[in-house]
């Protein structure tokens, strides 16, 4: 071997161990990081009540003072976090079916709320369903993907999910559907995953979705702990708080806005 062989030699040995350097270095850092985010990051408990939270923001925003955008760009944030939350559930309930039945009876119930709230009538079916319908879509396109483990199957099932919920108009429509099955479908490779969630708020609905990409962070800091339970809360308070800003609005504006 000539000297040139030989140089170039030692050149791709010293490349190869840089990299193996530098990848031992990310691998420290992943989980230096995985550790913090284990120890000092959110329970899922704790991002209920920011979803819950910025939720009440964005519908207060809308049903009560609509002049000001402020509201729906906290609001923003909580659909995205509430989808997550989903996935979540999902790979960690013991009873699928039950977790759906649950979401299709309070998606019954919650449609009186949700109509006099958003649309000033005891039933609209023209304009839009509550966001209850729109998870419950999302968990039955999960449920099947799941048990099939196909990738086409999981596309096939997305694609008639989101037809039925632009069928039904259910909140956020087809692509609420879309983005549950985005974090799903790279759940395991959070990063990515994070970065297709985020994306999808540049995608949709106009500049003022832009702002529910800063739900990533929370997620991010999500430790894959449960902390305190809240199984029923957020079932019933989702219609009860509807039916209150309706007849807040009532008594502030004589009718809803």
């Amino acid at each position: 071997m000539g000297a040139k062989e030989k140089t170039i030699k030692r050149n791709m040995e010293r490349e190869e161990e840089l990299e193996e350097v530098i990848q031992e270095f990310k691998d420290d850092v992943e989980s230096v990081g995985t550790k913090i985010i284990r120890h000092i990051g959110l329970t899922n408990y704790q991002l209920k009540w920011i979803a819950i939270i910025t939720m009440v923001i964005d519908h207060t925003g809308y049903v009560l003072y609509p002049a000001y955008p402020i509201f729906r760009y906290i609001g923003r944030l909580s659909f995205p976090i509430f989808c997550f939350l989903l996935v979540e559930g999902f790979y960690h309930t013991g009873n699928v079916k039950k977790y759906a039945l649950r979401l299709g009876i309070f998606a019954i119930l919650s449609e009186i709320p949700y109509d006099l709230a958003f649309h000033g009538k005891i039933l609209e079916f023209g304009n839009g369903q509550n966001v209850f319908f729109t998870l419950l879509i999302g968990l039955l396109v999960l449920y099947v993907w799941e048990r099939c483990r196909s990738l086409p199957v999981g596309i096939a099932a997305a694609t008639a999910g989101m037809c039925l919920a632009a069928l039904i108009k259910c909140d956020y429509s087809y692509t609420g559907v879309f983005l549950i099955w985005l974090i799903a479908f790279k759940r395991d490779q959070k990063p990515f995953m994070l970065f297709l969630a985020g994306i999808w708020n540049f995608l949709f609905y106009g500049k003022v979705q832009y702002w529910g990409a800063f739900a990533c962070i929370p997620i991010a800091l999500y430790n894959g702990k449960r902390g305190r339970k809240m199984k029923y809360f957020f079932y019933i308070f989702y219609p009860v708080h509807l039916l209150i800003l309706h007849f807040i609005s009532l008594a502030m504006y004589g009718k809803p806005l």
